[in-house]
């Protein structure tokens, strides 16, 4: 045999004891490897997209300012998201197909409804999608797409190399952790984000592969931009216990800003899904197009006009305005599905609103030490955690932009106190999650479930079968039994059934026929259905469900083939697994 062949054929046979053993929740060296894999490929496609929208804008705003909206004239401001929002709705009426959803809400649906696959055409336009809205000047931000972009790296990966479901999901997880590393040099801040936004779990399987992809995009996003944070921040810390009242108050004021954000961008999403996509990208356009004309400030990242709260350079009239203007704009960009993030959006608004707050503190307290920069970064981190019900993540993005452990205390405080006020007061979830509502979809995750997703069949399937045709010779099936198979799989044209080995052997020894018609002798035959090897168990429990089966075919592809099953799956069998997980 040619030497090409061998090794086509000993990587095949690398990658199937791969498959096998990563469909086990414990794989940690394989899942890591896969991890770091992830995080450099999702790291390349972060620094790319933001390249593209950098060298863009430097192309035609002024001075070659990134982020110099403000430059342009007003009528420009007016018409330049009207035009993206347009443009934006063209590429996916041509491309898309019936479906337009994008970014965070779409990772979570596909993790929720189709175990983490995303398709590389809806990558392309994510890709696409998210460089028009943010050169266009629409209020979003590119920390949305690039969540996207890194779950889709890691999806595409797993598709590529048909690894089980269950482990798909970690390297979405992993691409998502990449993506927020990349974007903000927040690489654990990207970790925690991974595991309470979009995985909604905490086990040492999925937390150790998402930090080395975060890692690893760290590591390329170093190479390219250098290691500097997102933000300038300056030097703050917590003046006295006096400044706890007022961050209080800071906290319950995010909390309802974060509530009427929410509810507004869910509103708008819900009385506009029926209407044609690019009626209301357009729409998206001219609202945020009509507020960016008296405040530009709404347009584009926003990561200027947040450093220019740091140091104080706003007015509180232009920090009220700026808020309000803010939250309006990202409200009609993100209801009518400008494909692009509200992460960023949520962090300018939180910090014109926690400057504003800590401004008319000091005007009524006097006394009040803290520096107004130390209220606008409390700011983001309230609004961030409010408004995405992730407050570990919105405290780990704090901590790791100002490298200073003293914010952790007054973090804590508003965070808590806005997420409270969010969710308890005002009966909000997570921005993500009620989008999803909005959409009528749910993103349902219990322990149960989540532990039936962490391992493929592949871990647990019984591989102890023979399969045999519907009628065969008494020597073969006496062959078939000398290897002590538990079940036999009865092959009648393509339709299965399976029965206890057993059954076969009791008729053997009490028949001396020559021919065997094996669905005619006296056995205990069950009814099956077939699923992947790249199955979950929870995939395993809901095709015996749905189809009122007895035991599971797992065929080695999603195109049943004779000669291509792999094992059977009985419930116990799941049942079992679960205990153990």
């Amino acid at each position: 045999m040619k030497p090409g062949p061998e090794r086509w054929q000993r990587t095949n046979r690398a990658l199937e004891r791969l498959r096998l053993r990563v469909a086990a929740p414990d794989a940690l060296l394989q899942l890591s490897l896969l991890g770091v894999i992830t995080g450099l490929f999702a790291g390349v496609v972060i620094v790319l997209l933001r390249l593209l929208i950098e060298t863009l804008q430097t192309g035609f705003l002024p001075s070659g300012d990134t982020e110099n909206y403000e430059g342009l004239a007003p009528w420009l401001r007016f018409c330049l998201p009207v035009v993206g929002g347009l443009l934006i709705g063209l590429v996916f009426k041509l491309l898309a197909k019936d479906k337009n959803s994008s970014g965070i809400v779409e990772l979570l649906e596909r993790m929720a409804y189709h175990q983490g696959y995303i398709s590389m055409r809806r990558a392309v336009l994510q890709f696409l999608g998210a460089a028009i809205a943010i050169v266009s000047g629409h209020s979003v931000g590119r920390e949305g797409p690039s969540v996207y972009l890194g779950g889709a790296t890691g999806s595409l990966l797993g598709q590529n190399l048909s690894l089980p479901n269950n482990s798909i999901r970690t390297m979405v997880g992993c691409g998502t952790a990449a993506a927020i590393a990349a974007s903000f040099n927040t690489p654990l801040a990207g970790v925690i984000f991974a595991l309470e936004v979009v995985m909604m779990e905490y086990t040492v399987a999925s937390f150790i592969p998402v930090m080395l992809a975060a890692v690893s995009a760290t590591t390329i996003s170093h190479a390219i931009y250098g290691a500097d944070p997102a933000f300038f921040v300056p030097a703050v810390e917590l003046g006295s216990l006096l400044d706890l009242p007022t961050i209080l108050v800071l906290g319950l004021v995010a909390g309802t800003a974060s509530a009427v954000f929410i509810k507004l961008s869910k509103q708008i999403t819900h009385h506009s899904k029926e209407l044609p996509y690019i009626v209301r990208t357009t729409l998206a356009g001219i609202a945020v197009g009509f507020i960016a004309v008296f405040y530009p400030e709404v347009m584009g990242i926003g990561y200027d006009t947040v450093n220019a709260t740091l140091i104080a350079e706003f007015s509180l009239t232009a920090l009220a305005g700026i808020t309000l203007a803010k939250l309006l704009a990202t409200s009609c960009a993100i209801g009518f599905g400008i494909p692009a993030g509200l992460i960023g959006p949520t962090l300018v608004m939180g910090a014109s609103m926690g400057a504003l707050v800590g401004g008319l503190a000091k005007i009524v307290f006097p006394e009040i030490e803290s520096d107004t920069g130390l209220y606008a970064l409390l700011g983001m981190g309230a609004m961030m955690g409010a408004t995405l019900q992730a407050p570990l993540s919105a405290l780990t993005a704090m901590l790791e932009l100002t490298s200073n452990p003293y914010i952790i205390m007054p973090g804590m405080l508003v965070i808590v106190t806005a997420a409270l006020t969010s969710s308890q007061l005002f009966g909000q979830r997570s921005i993500f999650l009620s989008l999803l509502n909005a959409r009528g979809l749910d993103y349902a995750q219990d322990p149960v479930m989540q532990a039936l997703q962490r391992t493929g069949v592949g871990n647990v399937l019984d591989q102890r079968f023979a399969e045999l045709t519907r009628r065969c010779p008494a020597d073969q099936a006496s062959n078939v039994l000398q290897s002590e198979p538990h079940w036999i799989v009865i092959n009648d044209e393509q339709h299965y059934q399976v029965m206890p080995a057993i059954d076969l052997a009791r008729h053997t020894q009490d028949n001396d026929d020559p021919d065997i018609d094996l669905l005619a002798i006296p056995a205990d035959r069950l009814q099956t259905a077939t699923i992947p090897l790249q199955s979950t168990l929870l995939e395993a429990l809901q095709a015996l469900e749905s189809a009122s089966a007895e035991i599971l075919i797992v065929t080695r592809s999603r195109q049943q083939q004779q000669g291509q099953i792999h094992g059977v799956l009985t419930r116990n069998r799941i049942e079992e697994a679960y205990r153990l997980v």
